[in-house]
């Protein structure tokens, strides 16, 4: 089994990720191949946490362009996460990963309530925890719910996976071919240059707190291994020292 270079992960899922090749929610293939990936991770011995987004089910912006109330819009995307949340267990499960799911918003029914301390716990004991709802509050997106979840479980890193994108570029690499990947990147730069890596309020939690952020494209078999490997895979954000 290969060293992992971090002991606690936060993995960030689009909603993409689970729709495939498909235009619209969840196809199956997609849900098991992402367990697979986190599978291969946790069987490294790392403690991992994730958290799903929703927009392969409901996205808030154009909802709220259509007149909806915008509050009522990013509480419909929270129950599209939750959603996602409880696919993505059942194919852990199956692959053999004793798998929570914690809701920022009360479903008792179908998941734990979000409780940092629980959740702590459970990746102690070896289990994977998805972490859905986002933050529980409107006007927050799921890649703030991610920075936020990382922080208050102390992961080493924060790993935003991409759906066929292999890092952060200085344009965006399906209209320019000549668009230009960065291996190393500083939060400020991310900021400054209104690059697509996350919304600011995330990236801003992570540079306050010294939190390494890695974008990678999940699509590419085996990615999460190698990071945690210590290759050098996708961008990696970080402070200039």
């Amino acid at each position: 089994m290969r060293q992992a270079s971090y002991k606690r992960i936060l993995l960030k899922v689009s909603g993409e990720s689970l729709k495939g090749s498909g235009s619209y929610g969840i196809e199956p293939a997609a849900v098991n191949y992402l367990a697979q990936q986190i599978s291969q991770a946790h069987n490294m011995g790392v403690e991992v946490a994730v958290v799903v987004g929703g927009g392969n089910i409901w996205r808030g912006a154009p909802a709220e362009s259509q007149g909806m109330d915008r509050a009522t819009a990013d509480y419909a995307g929270m129950l599209a996460t939750i959603i996602n949340a409880l696919a993505l267990q059942d194919a852990l499960e199956r692959c053999g990963i004793t798998t929570r799911t914690q809701s920022a918003l009360q479903v008792q029914a179908v998941a734990e309530p979000y409780i940092q301390r629980r959740a702590i716990r459970h990746l102690e004991k070896g289990r994977v925890v998805l972490f859905a709802a986002g933050t529980g509050n409107p006007f927050m997106t799921t890649d703030t719910a991610s920075a936020l979840r990382a922080l208050e479980i102390s992961a080493e890193v924060l790993l935003m996976a991409k759906h066929n994108v292999d890092g952060v570029y200085d344009s965006d690499p399906n209209e320019n071919p000549e668009a230009v990947r960065f291996d190393n990147l500083d939060y400020m730069d991310a900021l400054n240059r209104r690059l697509d890596v996350m919304d600011a309020t995330a990236v801003s939690l992570c540079m306050d707190n010294k939190l390494p952020i890695i974008v990678f494209d999940i699509g590419d078999q085996g990615s999460i291994c190698r990071i945690l490997s210590g290759e050098s895979v996708g961008t990696i954000i970080t402070g200039s020292d």
